[in-house]
């Protein structure tokens, strides 16, 4: 089942991941500008995690290291792995072996890559006020309640779509 899961998911995420990190090196070089108004952390994209915060200019700028740092020390997404799985899979012969393989090379580099950004926003959580990690979680509790809500009402949809193919036979 993991495998199947690897299969489905990695590719997916390498593509996101990419975009999300090209997006990052934008957005955090755009805070470098001298003449910039004071800027939440709502235009680094990780996840939002820092969405509604209003940060000191010395909280901005060592999160802005911390970012720094990290863009540097994490290995890019290897162009060439989307290359060889994408010649796997237009080959004469799919060799499944292989593809799973190569998969999960990159599941394990996509999961080392995710790790040290946890890290890093454990890093810059740390770096807020008791108040600030306060509307933080509140934040993040009314995300998870929205997303609840969204599951819930996806649940229903699908059943309700299943139930009602079921009675046109």
């Amino acid at each position: 089942m993991r495998k199947v899961t690897a299969v489905v998911v990695v590719p997916a995420l390498i593509l996101s991941f990419s975009a999300a990190w090209a997006t990052e090196v934008t957005t955090t070089d755009e805070m470098h500008h001298d003449n910039a108004a004071p800027r939440s952390m709502t235009q680094i994209p990780q996840s939002h995690m820092f969405d509604g915060i209003n940060l000191t200019e010395q909280q901005r700028q060592q999160m802005r290291d911390l970012m720094q740092q990290a863009r540097h020390e994490r290995s890019p997404i290897s162009i060439s792995d989307l290359e060889q799985l994408h010649d796997m899979i237009i080959a004469d012969k799919f060799d499944e072996a292989a593809y799973k393989a190569r998969l999960d090379q990159i599941a394990q580099a996509e999961v080392a890559r995710q790790v040290e950004m946890a890290r890093v926003r454990n890093q810059m959580y740390h770096l807020l006020t008791p108040t600030q990690q306060d509307v933080l979680n509140q934040k993040h509790q009314q995300r998870m309640s929205e997303m609840r809500k969204l599951t819930n009402m996806q649940q229903a949809s699908s059943l309700q779509a299943v139930s009602s193919t079921g009675s046109n036979q």
